[in-house]
Protein backbone atom coordinates (compact mmCIF):
# COMPACT_ATOMS: atom_id res chain seq x y z
CA UNK A 1 0.00 0.00 0.00
CA UNK A 2 2.52 2.49 0.79
CA UNK A 3 3.74 2.59 -2.92
CA UNK A 4 0.40 4.49 -3.48
CA UNK A 5 1.57 6.81 -0.94
CA UNK A 6 4.21 7.35 -2.12
CA UNK A 7 3.38 8.22 -6.10
CA UNK A 8 0.70 10.12 -4.81
CA UNK A 9 3.28 12.30 -3.12
CA UNK A 10 5.94 12.42 -5.49
CA UNK A 11 2.78 13.64 -7.95
CA UNK A 12 1.64 16.31 -5.44
CA UNK A 13 5.37 17.20 -4.46
CA UNK A 14 6.00 17.65 -8.87
CA UNK A 15 3.03 19.28 -9.64
CA UNK A 16 3.82 22.34 -7.31
CA UNK A 17 7.65 22.47 -8.34
CA UNK A 18 6.27 22.26 -12.32
CA UNK A 19 3.60 25.08 -11.67
CA UNK A 20 6.50 27.41 -9.78
CA UNK A 21 5.06 27.11 -6.50
CA UNK A 22 8.44 26.18 -5.03
CA UNK A 23 11.57 25.95 -6.44
CA UNK A 24 12.92 22.66 -5.17
CA UNK A 25 10.97 19.63 -3.40
CA UNK A 26 12.86 16.89 -1.34
CA UNK A 27 10.96 13.63 -2.02
CA UNK A 28 10.94 10.89 0.68
CA UNK A 29 9.28 7.12 -0.05
CA UNK A 30 6.63 6.99 2.36
CA UNK A 31 8.29 3.62 4.88
CA UNK A 32 11.47 3.62 2.97
CA UNK A 33 14.29 5.39 3.11
CA UNK A 34 14.54 6.17 -1.00
CA UNK A 35 14.53 9.78 -1.66
CA UNK A 36 15.41 12.40 -4.40
CA UNK A 37 15.47 15.82 -4.30
CA UNK A 38 14.01 18.57 -7.30
CA UNK A 39 15.38 21.88 -7.82
CA UNK A 40 13.75 24.12 -10.92
CA UNK A 41 15.22 26.66 -12.89
CA UNK A 42 13.78 28.47 -16.10
CA UNK A 43 15.20 25.85 -17.95
CA UNK A 44 15.80 22.51 -16.43
CA UNK A 45 15.04 20.83 -13.32
CA UNK A 46 17.72 18.97 -11.55
CA UNK A 47 17.60 15.55 -9.56
CA UNK A 48 19.83 14.75 -6.90
CA UNK A 49 19.35 11.31 -5.09
CA UNK A 50 21.80 10.59 -1.73
CA UNK A 51 24.54 9.16 -3.79
CA UNK A 52 24.62 12.67 -5.58
CA UNK A 53 22.99 14.04 -8.94
CA UNK A 54 20.44 11.66 -10.86
CA UNK A 55 19.28 13.53 -13.81
CA UNK A 56 19.15 17.55 -15.79
CA UNK A 57 16.18 17.19 -17.50
CA UNK A 58 13.57 19.93 -19.06
CA UNK A 59 10.07 20.12 -17.58
CA UNK A 60 8.25 18.72 -20.17
CA UNK A 61 10.43 15.82 -20.16
CA UNK A 62 10.45 15.05 -16.69
CA UNK A 63 6.25 15.48 -16.55
CA UNK A 64 5.79 13.47 -19.43
CA UNK A 65 8.58 10.74 -18.07
CA UNK A 66 6.40 10.97 -14.49
CA UNK A 67 3.25 11.22 -16.15
CA UNK A 68 3.49 7.54 -17.83
CA UNK A 69 4.82 5.74 -15.51
CA UNK A 70 2.28 6.84 -12.92
CA UNK A 71 -0.43 6.21 -15.67
CA UNK A 72 1.19 2.87 -16.29
CA UNK A 73 0.98 1.89 -12.95
CA UNK A 74 -2.52 2.69 -12.11
CA UNK A 75 -3.94 0.79 -15.46
CA UNK A 76 -1.74 -2.57 -14.08
CA UNK A 77 -2.07 -2.62 -10.57
CA UNK A 78 -4.82 -0.24 -8.81
CA UNK A 79 -7.57 -2.68 -9.49
CA UNK A 80 -5.96 -4.42 -6.97
CA UNK A 81 -6.69 -1.71 -4.52
CA UNK A 82 -10.36 -2.02 -3.10
CA UNK A 83 -12.50 1.09 -4.03
CA UNK A 84 -13.48 1.81 -0.49
CA UNK A 85 -9.96 2.59 -0.31
CA UNK A 86 -9.07 6.06 0.51
CA UNK A 87 -5.76 5.65 -1.35
CA UNK A 88 -7.50 5.09 -4.72
CA UNK A 89 -9.35 8.47 -4.23
CA UNK A 90 -6.26 10.30 -3.65
CA UNK A 91 -4.16 8.48 -6.32
CA UNK A 92 -6.80 9.16 -9.19
CA UNK A 93 -6.97 12.96 -8.27
CA UNK A 94 -3.39 13.53 -7.77
CA UNK A 95 -2.58 11.76 -11.19
CA UNK A 96 -5.90 13.96 -12.42
CA UNK A 97 -3.84 17.17 -11.17
CA UNK A 98 -0.91 16.15 -12.86
CA UNK A 99 -1.98 15.35 -15.87
CA UNK A 100 -2.94 19.18 -16.18
CA UNK A 101 0.51 20.16 -14.95
CA UNK A 102 2.17 18.05 -17.73
CA UNK A 103 -0.23 18.64 -20.77
CA UNK A 104 1.25 23.04 -19.56
CA UNK A 105 4.38 22.10 -20.05
CA UNK A 106 4.20 20.88 -23.75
Amino acid sequence: MMIWISVTDLLDSLHRLLTGRCGNVSFIGADCSFSLTFRATKKAVSVRGRAGPVARVGPAELAEAVLSAAEKLASQHLSAVPLRDGVTHDYMSALDRFRLTAERQC
